[in-house]
């Protein structure tokens, strides 16, 4: 007799992690941003649902989103494009799953990277910053290059992580991005 199954998610899927260690991507579920793995290490977990607010406030996910026109299927920039940044730098530190026909997952797509979450995050910030010095180098007035040149003289990326996950630590479903 037949068992009654979600459409799409039937066969055995595994995943194999940079660490060479595999995973089920059903395992994953929408709220994971680590897997404790069985190789004792702890890698980030991202899904094409997490909002790029996840390294970024607001404001500067709207400038990015405004800025950057997507050459892709996508209407604006976002958490696949960060992780496509991520994965152009570090090949071989990334894995990803395209869940979009699997009925047994929340997500369409799915990156477990070799490192931890918070550096992660702070790989991402330093590829968006480099990304904004390029865009800004282009830039004709010669006043606002020299300001953000300074600007990135004092900025800290791994202190801007720091007090970024400090004040991105949700207390309940009444809490807002930044």
């Amino acid at each position: 007799m037949a068992t009654p199954r979600v459409p799409g998610s039937g066969g055995e899927r595994t995943l194999e992690l940079p660490c060479g260690t595999s995973l089920d991507p059903h395992d994953i579920d929408l709220g994971m941003r680590e897997y404790t793995c069985s190789c004792g290490e702890t890698h980030a977990v991202v899904t094409d649902v997490h909002p790029p607010s996840r390294f970024f406030p607001e404001s500067l996910v709207t400038i990015l989103q405004e800025t950057i026109e997507p050459a892709d299927e996508f209407e604006e920039f976002g958490t696949p494009h960060l992780m496509g940044v991520v994965m152009e730098e570090f090949p071989e530190k990334v894995v990803t799953y395209d869940g979009s026909d699997d009925g047994g997952v929340g997500y369409a797509m799915l990156w477990v990277t070799d490192f931890d979450s918070r550096r992660l995050h702070e790989i991402v910030v330093e590829l968006v910053v480099e990304l904004m010095e390029h865009a800004i180098s282009h830039a004709e007035d010669d006043t606002a290059v020299s300001e953000f040149e300074s600007q990135m003289l004092e900025f800290d990326v791994s202190e801007f992580v720091d007090q970024y996950r400090r004040q991105r630590e949700f207390e309940s479903e009444h809490d807002h991005a930044l």
